[in-house]
């Protein structure tokens, strides 16, 4: 009788259990099936990640590239891969190595001095002269011309896109934003925002003008996108190996007149030096027929086109000064048209801003003073957006020259600016370094869209945009076709960004082309965590 009760017992005890996990299945199932629909949501109506296909936002966000440092002065900079070049379909990414195209070095002009066309076999003994670069095109049989070097090609950044915000807040100029391409609609692309809903808009000089006033970009979005032109602490190791701007490389900073500069320390060549009388100044100026010149040129973008583009004469230079005293000056020059801005801190304790007219008249803009003087401290001088920002260590002095179009003078477009370094007493410099503001380019004549000569009205919810890489973005200035409607709405004007057709706000990139654990792995599945960052757009203090 007890072993029947036994039995029993342990019947039930097996029913329950077997109950029990078919709970705890059908749970499971019903919480992924919960979590599958949250993400769902989230990422149709909160946040999705993308791609990058392209290199029309470079160097801001980055398609499939080429990741290079300098063999000459190690300097990092990336390359565009582009599909076509190898004869492999569009947003093509190989796992393994590619040839690399030629590209030179934003910092010190390097590119290799003898070229072979793997096609026809012709051999290039370098750059054409006068251009200073050599083509990416075989003069003979106008193939791509490739270098020996085989490079793995890293794939394009992937970014968090925020959904639907701009259905409850109004998106803001130099916002970078993901959208429906209007004449192609079911291909997303992603720009920056420039012009919004009832806007004027021109491209002037580089510069970007809404209704009539220049539009200055917020401090965040403008540190992003300085681009190096030259860094004194990357100097080549073999100067004389290979073309460097169509030469053999040479410090570009050089001595006006009796200067006391300094600029070829062999104990230190990357560090400048000064021994001068108390008020007697000594100027250093950039020679451009030595160093990268001015244009707004990319590493990015295939050599061929880089003796045609616009000159940028928005600059900034940066060092860090350590005085033996608190004595003698420190400053820097940069001009723009036929005017010269000096920014200068007197070691007594005094900023100042001035400027020099093309008839050689100098007059204070702005003074800032006493300053406390330590003995080194960091020095930038900006040109930016019709403003003067002069800093020392961490007081900043500020100029506005105005908004309208000829407030820094008449626009003269082929004068180039030139970059100078002057002070007294006993000085020492480190960290130089010069860069150039983005520098949007004027569409071709058959568009003329958005210039000075020709300003773009946009109406009601239109908006334009731009890619950060100029020279080589399809973007509003390019458009030739009318956006295709939803909603049985006539077609969308050429040109502009319909609100409809706005997905969201970049936010952030979380995973820039990772790196690969050995050369033959196909994928880079290494975080580059370095490179992980937030995307700035505009702010409400942005014009």
């Amino acid at each position: 009788m007890s072993q029947e009760k036994s039995g029993t017992g342990s019947l039930e005890k097996k029913t329950h259990k077997s109950k029990d996990r078919a709970a705890e299945v059908a749970n499971t199932f019903e919480w992924l099936i919960t979590a599958f629909i949250l993400a769902f949501v989230f990422r149709a109506f909160v946040m999705e990640a993308f791609r990058i296909p392209t290199g029309s936002m470079a160097d801001t966000l980055k398609g499939a590239h080429f990741r290079l440092r300098c063999r000459q002065c190690g300097y990092e900079y990336e390359h565009g891969f582009v599909p076509g070049n190898y004869k492999l379909p569009e947003d093509t990414v190989p796992t393994g190595r590619a040839p690399l195209a030629i590209t030179r070095c934003p910092n010190c002009g390097r590119y290799p001095s003898k070229l072979l066309c793997r096609s026809c076999r012709y051999e290039s003994a370098g750059p054409d002269s006068r251009a200073g670069v050599p083509s990416s095109r075989c003069p003979r049989c106008n193939r791509t011309i490739f270098t020996n070097e085989a490079m793995p090609v890293a794939n394009g950044d992937r970014i968090l896109v925020l959904k639907c915000i701009y259905q409850f807040v109004e998106p803001k100029r130099w916002d970078v934003i993901v959208f429906k391409n209007p004449p192609e609609p079911m291909i997303n692309y992603i720009k920056r925002l420039i012009g919004l809903p009832g806007e004027k808009v021109q491209i002037i000089d580089g510069d970007i003008y809404i209704d009539g006033k220049i539009a200055r970009k917020p401090a965040k979005v403008q540190e992003e996108l300085w681009m190096p032109v030259y860094d004194n602490d990357y100097q080549p190791v073999r100067p004389r190996d290979d073309s460097f701007n169509g030469h053999k490389w040479a410090q570009p900073f050089r001595n006006v007149g009796d200067s006391k500069w300094i600029t070829t320390d062999s104990r230190n060549p990357t560090i400048f030096r000064l021994y001068s009388p108390i008020g007697q100044i000594s100027t250093m100026t950039y020679d451009t027929s030595i160093g990268n010149d001015f244009k707004a040129t990319y590493a990015y973008d295939d050599v061929d086109g880089y003796s045609i583009l616009p000159i940028c004469s928005d600059l900034m230079v940066r060092f860090n000064y350590k005085a033996a005293d608190a004595q003698g000056s420190i400053g820097i020059a940069l001009s723009k048209y036929e005017t010269t801005y000096k920014a200068w801190i007197d070691l007594a304790g005094e900023m100042v801003i001035a400027k020099t007219d093309k008839g050689g008249q100098t007059s204070d803009l702005v003074r800032l003073g006493p300053v406390p003087v330590t003995e080194s401290a960091p020095v930038k001088f900006a040109n930016v957006d019709h403003q003067l920002i002069f800093q020392y260590g961490g007081k900043k002095l500020t100029y506005d020259l105005g908004l309208d179009t000829e407030d820094a003078g008449p626009i003269k477009e082929d004068i180039e600016p030139r970059v100078e370094i002057f002070g007294s007493g006993e000085l020492t410099l480190s960290h130089i370094a010069i860069f150039r503001d983005i520098h949007y380019t004027e569409p071709p004549r058959y568009s003329s869209r958005a210039t000075k000569d020709n300003p773009f009205v946009l109406e009601e919810d239109q908006f334009f945009v731009l890619g950060d890489n100029s020279p080589n973005s399809e973007d509003g200035r390019l458009w030739d076709r009318p956006g295709v409607a939803n909603k049985g709405l006539h077609e969308y004007r050429e040109g502009t960004v319909p609100r409809d057709y706005l997905v969201g706000k970049a936010l952030f990139v979380y995973w820039p082309s990772g790196f690969k654990p050995f050369a033959e792995f196909p994928v880079g599945i290494v975080p580059n965590v370095g490179r992980m960052r937030f995307i700035y757009g505009g702010s409400n203090g942005s014009n």
